[in-house]
């Protein structure tokens, strides 16, 4: 896949909202200060397309981007494609009220539920961190609703290569324990680049499943 252009479109308070379902798309979400936002950045190569912030729970609406890029199908023919990019809230740190949360859970939940153009969840996964429980509950939940999942670990930079098998390992195993086959990962570092040509092969190929 050639990246041509990425753009963010706008953002909307329901899925109700957001524009027809006839594109593929792509929804990013983790616990917050996940690194989210580096990531999308590092992946569709926009340094400040998805806005970073060091405050937890920056992202408050479902952000859509959308991407330009060109597929190679055989030697001599290739393809344009356009498919988006959804910036979801974050999970767990983030201080807000109680019916604010709620707000937010309800709008992820009508989103992976209702969105029929969704491809693909990457759940991101802190590698630094030990399995957490709010992680494996939200990846069983999203396994319970039939949807492609890839658990996406990220800060892979921060670690020895020892460290993150151990890391990685650990949390694979856990889901183990809820999972008859463990979904596919990739590990990422947005600050080395780490991992950007798996995930748009990963979505590249995805893209040639969409129907609209």
């Amino acid at each position: 896949m050639i990246l041509k252009d990425a753009k963010f479109l706008a953002s909307y308070q329901t899925v109700d909202r957001c524009p027809p379902p006839d594109k593929p798309e792509y929804a990013f979400i983790g616990r917050s200060n996940v690194g989210k936002s580096s990531l999308i950045n590092m992946i569709v190569e926009k340094k400040n397309l998805a806005k970073t912030s060091g405050t937890p729970g920056k992202t408050q609406l479902i952000n859509l981007f959308q991407v330009d890029s060109v597929s190679q199908i055989s030697n001599r023919k290739s393809i344009n494609e356009t498919w988006l990019v959804t910036d979801l809230p974050g999970y767990g740190f983030a201080k807000i009220s109680k019916t604010k949360r709620e707000e937010w859970n309800k709008m992820i939940e009508d989103y992976l539920r209702k969105r029929t153009s969704l491809m693909t969840v990457f759940a991101l996964v802190d590698s630094r961190l030990e399995p957490q429980g709010i992680d494996i509950e939200f990846i069983d939940s999203v396994g319970k609703k039939s949807i492609p999942l890839v658990i996406v670990f990220t800060k892979a930079d921060k670690l020895s290569q020892k460290e993150l098998a151990k890391n990685v390992n650990a949390f694979l195993e856990e889901l183990k324990n809820s999972w008859e086959e463990v979904p596919p990962h990739i590990i990422t570092s947005a600050a080395k680049k780490r991992g950007q040509k798996e995930m748009l092969d990963y979505i590249e190929k995805s893209n040639k499943e969409f129907k609209v």
